[in-house]
């Protein structure tokens, strides 16, 4: 007896030729967009498609606009805000504060952490208090800095910079512990010092996951910004949200929580172009293709 699933006979012949040719033509389609220009069309209908149905949800009634807003007074807002200048200027004061906090934080990070490597006795020691400073909620320590360094721009700086640099040290020290063993040997094994080890093998290894972990500060110095004008300031991002949330303008919510979103987009995708102009040999080994 024969089974009408059977590849053998025609029915079944036929059934897998027809699953191939399907498999086959949502392979084209997957294809035929998976480019740069293909995955922004469908990102940008992804948005567009979101904020239509919201607002035609809050249109119908059946989503609530004094709880959550709606695309058309968001966007009244932001052109209100825009052309008045005061959204300018509070994003520009929060992105100062943000990029500032983040390149201090990062480099004090990634060169202690390097500088670890030179002594196990000394990474072993210090081990235990940074795992124990990293365990502490930064944003816990608000209070603290806000009262040590005033409520000004510094403050907020410091803030940025508790959040960032313990991240980056962790990640060198690990990144510098984890180079490659056989080359460090190779090296002295042809009469390198210490310095040269780690100028030569140290470092290049170590690259791309200090790199790596900026986009992760990022995301940490964009909120430590915006915690530090949550508790205290008068302008920037954080002091917009945490005004309108007072006043239940969730449209104006909206638009500070937007304008974040963007920069850290922008701030992420420049960390990629550091990373290609940095590690180009990167890009060219990541990006294998594989064929079904």
């Amino acid at each position: 007896m024969s089974s009408a699933t059977d590849v053998g006979s025609p029915s079944g012949g036929n059934a897998a030729i027809a699953n191939r040719e399907k498999i086959s033509a949502a392979q084209r389609l997957i294809l035929a967009f998976d480019t740069h220009i293909g995955r922004t069309v469908l990102q940008t209908l992804a948005v567009v498609a979101f904020f239509l149905v919201w607002e035609f949800g809050v249109h119908m009634g059946w989503i609530s606009e004094f709880l959550v807003g709606k695309p058309s007074g968001i966007w009244l807002r932001f052109e209100t805000q825009m052309l008045d200048g005061s959204l300018i200027v509070d994003s520009g004061y929060t992105l100062y504060e943000a990029i500032l906090g983040f390149v201090v934080g990062t480099i004090i990070g990634s060169i202690l952490g390097l500088a670890m490597w030179y002594s196990v006795f000394v990474a072993r020691m210090t081990e235990p208090f940074i795992v124990a400073l990293n365990s502490v909620p930064k944003i816990a320590l608000a209070p603290v800095i806000l009262l040590w360094f005033g409520t000004g721009l510094l403050s907020k700086v410091v803030l940025v910079v508790s959040m960032t640099a313990l991240v980056a040290l962790i990640a060198a020290y690990q990144a510098a512990k984890d180079s490659d063993k056989d080359l460090q040997s190779l090296m002295i094994s042809m009469g390198g010092s210490k310095h040269q080890i780690f100028y030569s093998v140290i470092i290049p290894s170590s690259l791309p996951a200090i790199i790596a972990t900026f986009r992760i500060n990022i995301g940490f110095a964009l909120v430590g910004a915006v915690v530090g004008e949550f508790i205290s300031s008068k302008r920037g991002l954080g002091h917009l949200v945490y005004n309108a949330s007072s006043l239940y303008d969730l449209n104006s919510v909206w638009v500070g929580l937007f304008v974040l979103m963007f920069m850290g987009f922008v701030l992420y995708h420049g960390i990629d172009a550091l990373e290609r102009y940095l590690l180009p040999w990167k890009q060219d080994a990541g990006h294998v293709r594989i064929q079904a």
